[in-house]
């Protein structure tokens, strides 16, 4: 017979073997639940019971092997969640109860869909998953936290858990999907005939005021590189004064250097003659997926945004055979730029039955409403009918 599991909780991703935790997040679509990603997070001090986030892992052995985990953490406050969970804090408060600390499960301040418990192929999941959130359970209960969140989760592994009493709250993403490109061009023959001419200008806008942009990945990737991403970041954040998402140290992007940049897409934007880029993006790729997480200039460039987030991510996307850019989420031009609205799911348990009683009263027609303005933002994609040939070819109006 199998030796029985025991459930263990760490305070750091380090506390856990790394090579042993990638054996369980590799057959992942997502990266950001990898070790290297979580421990950078936490070794540059970004995420560190200071800024309100707790590492509170949770481990799964057999004997002497990792068979499951769950990167989980304790939380003060709802920043850098980007579920945006505050009305519910408020009924909390309204019924007198505490809505802080919490568990949360996700890649911290990582709005990418994927979270779901990591558990070695061959095992029970069923056993495994009953085990894990009996643990959590228990720790929600001695530790008298409001209960256990689940953000931008895996949709497969949402009905797994929906059937053991967690709610579903449908949140609006964005995403891009490859239709089988063969190039670019390919690509702009998706939009209407106006649309693919404000492309074309916002394309040639850019390479208009002597700004080329070149990609980076793997060892191509250099330490100043990333050194030079912690601006970019910086004065992004600055723009947007009390509101700014700042949640990484400067310690974060060059630490990512030694073991993630396997990872990582860089588009850099220089000026004709200078080796210093004027901006950059940031984004994060694994297999069939590519994921837009940070970006930034030290100038005003016509379209460069545009460029450097977008057109550049999704030209390589389509060279790499990738099937899927989600550029991060807010900012509906992303509409204008053939990204679908598609919708994304947070799971929720609350240790109070009141206070779960009436999110599950009102859940249904809150995500009814939401899935409205899902659809409503796709009628604003600006893709042309298409029609088949008589050879089987497709063509746009």
């Amino acid at each position: 017979m199998p030796s029985r599991i025991r459930t263990e909780w760490k305070r750091s991703i380090a506390d856990l073997p790394h090579e042993a935790w990638d054996a369980l997040a590799a057959p992942l679509a997502t990266p950001v639940l990898e070790w290297e990603w979580l421990h950078r997070l936490e070794a540059s001090g970004s995420v560190r019971p200071e800024t309100g986030w707790l590492p509170l892992h949770l481990a799964v052995w057999r004997g002497q092997e990792l068979v499951g985990a769950a990167p989980l953490y304790v939380k003060g406050h709802s920043e850098g969640e980007f579920v945006w969970d505050y009305a519910w804090a408020e009924v909390a408060s309204r019924l007198r109860l505490r809505y802080y600390p919490k568990l949360v499960g996700m890649s911290p301040a990582t709005p990418v869909p994927g979270y779901r418990f990591l558990i070695a192929p061959g095992e029970d999941e069923e056993r495994l998953t009953e085990a894990m959130l009996e643990a959590i359970d228990g720790l929600v209960q001695s530790n008298n936290l409001s209960g256990v969140s689940f953000n931008y989760v895996d949709p497969a592994w949402q009905a797994r858990l929906e059937a053991r009493g967690f709610l579903a709250w449908r949140h609006q993403s964005f995403e891009w999907q490859n239709e089988g490109f063969g190039s670019f061009e390919d690509y702009l023959a998706r939009f209407d005939k106006n649309q693919r001419r404000n492309v074309r200008r916002e394309r040639l806008a850019t390479a208009g005021e002597g700004v080329r942009l070149q990609t980076f990945t793997g060892d191509a990737i250099t330490l100043p590189l990333l050194e030079r991403m912690v601006g970019f970041y910086e004065s992004t954040n600055d723009q947007f004064g009390p509101w700014a998402a700042r949640y990484l140290t400067p310690e974060f992007f060059p630490s990512l250097h030694e073991r993630f940049r396997h990872r990582l897409l860089v588009v850099a934007a220089y000026r004709e003659g200078e080796a210093d880029p004027l901006g950059m993006s940031f984004l994060l790729y694994k297999g069939e997926g590519l994921y837009g997480r940070y970006w930034g200039a030290r100038e005003a460039v016509d379209c460069l945004h545009f460029n450097a987030c977008y057109y550049t991510p999704i030209e390589w996307a389509i060279a790499h055979g990738v099937r899927r850019f989600d550029p991060g989420i807010g900012s509906e031009h992303k509409l204008r730029r053939g990204f679908r609205a598609v919708p994304n799911h947070s799971l929720h348990r609350f240790r109070d039955p009141q206070l779960q009683g009436i999110m599950a009263r009102h859940l249904g027609a809150i995500n009814r409403e939401e899935q409205e303005r899902i659809d409503e933002l796709n009628t604003g994609l600006p893709f042309a009918e298409r029609r088949v040939g008589r050879a089987g070819q497709v063509s746009a109006e």
